[in-house]
């Protein structure tokens, strides 16, 4: 290869991918806020409450960003998706970054033009069951009929593990999440499966006795949940991935929403990068340097977004467990903003 002509070259798809990876963030300052692709409505996650206004983990995680980019945690366009327009509205550019319990795929992360920005949230696919149908494990439900819903990556997940444990079922596949809950209310199916945590969120909010029903113990798969992006603009995918990462940090430093300003007079240097007093991290990401303050005074960090959102303080009181941080015992592990 001609030397020259190589370097140009290389110099021409850098100028190319400098271009790409200014876009995005370009588009959502002009409109003045981050659209953010969200569920149709899932408690503790992604859910409107009363007033209308939008609440959850992912919510949060949506406000995060808008607090990065704008110094205000309000600057949002939610934008509510099924499971099967989520990934089109990302490529589409109908949403900058999708915060939707979306799990973490290999297909997913390289074939479909999009790339995850980070884990939110650790889960795995469970069963939720009838107390009536009188089963303690999930090996016990041999010839059930299940409810799914279509385009998640539970349905191939469940046809796995009954492959391996010779567990025969019947599949109730139904397109939207709400046609599914009520379906499985009405007793069409007599299991319901997806994560975890979504099956804690549909027993307290959607059925009228959550009482009367129960999750197995069985976790039959990893479902590592968090953003997406689309591929091709770095620029983004470090805004969205440091936002989320500044507030697992910031939790394993003890910063919070409540004593964020007291911290930023810390003389620990960690802190010090994390709230900008040493500056730097902001200016890496082509923001200012409250950047991450800003995250942790209107949102919190994550403990506190977890607590308030699906914790043992929210009507869902999932435990910490696999979410718990690297330093108790958890998988939480923040890259260090420095």
């Amino acid at each position: 290869m001609n030397i020259a002509k190589g370097l140009a070259g290389a110099a021409l798809l850098m100028a190319a991918a400098q271009g790409a990876q200014a876009a995005t963030l370009d588009v959502v300052r002009q409109r003045g806020a981050v659209a953010c692709g969200t569920t149709t409505g899932f408690a503790g996650f992604s859910a409107p409450d009363a007033q209308g206004k939008w609440q959850g983990l992912d919510v949060d995680l949506c406000r995060a960003i808008a607090a990065a980019v704008f110094g205000d945690a309000n600057k949002i366009k939610v934008v509510p998706l099924n499971s099967q327009q989520r990934f089109t509205a990302l490529q589409s550019g109908e949403v900058d970054v999708l915060t939707r319990n979306t799990t973490v795929t290999q297909q997913r992360d390289t074939a479909l033009g999009i790339i995850h920005a980070g884990i939110n949230f650790y889960d795995g696919q469970g069963f939720l069951v009838p107390k009536s149908l009188g089963v303690k494990s999930a090996k016990e439900i041999n010839g059930a009929t299940i409810c799914l819903q279509t385009g998640t990556s539970n349905e191939n997940t469940l046809a796995d593990w009954a492959r391996a444990n010779n567990v025969t079922y019947k599949p109730v596949v139904i397109e939207t999440f709400n046609e599914v809950v009520n379906a499985f209310a009405s007793g069409r199916c007599d299991v319901f499966s997806t994560d975890a945590s979504g099956l804690a969120s549909i027993r307290i909010s959607k059925l009228q006795n959550p009482d009367d029903y129960v999750v197995l113990p069985e976790i039959i798969s990893k479902e590592p949940l968090g953003p997406f992006v689309r591929q091709g603009d770095d620029a983004w995918l470090n805004i969205v991935r440091w936002s989320l990462s500044a507030m697992i940090e910031a939790e394993e430093y003890g910063v919070s929403s409540k004593n964020v300003d007291e911290q930023a007079k810390s003389a620990n240097p960690n802190i010090e990068r994390i709230l900008g007093v040493t500056p730097g991290s902001g200016a890496n990401l082509g923001l200012d340097e409250k950047w991450a303050y800003n995250i942790v005074k209107q949102v919190g960090n994550y403990g506190e977004s977890f607590e308030r959102n699906v914790g043992e303080g929210s009507p869902l009181k999932i435990k910490r467990g696999l979410n718990a941080q690297w330093t108790q015992g958890g998988l939480l592990y923040a890259l260090p903003i420095r």
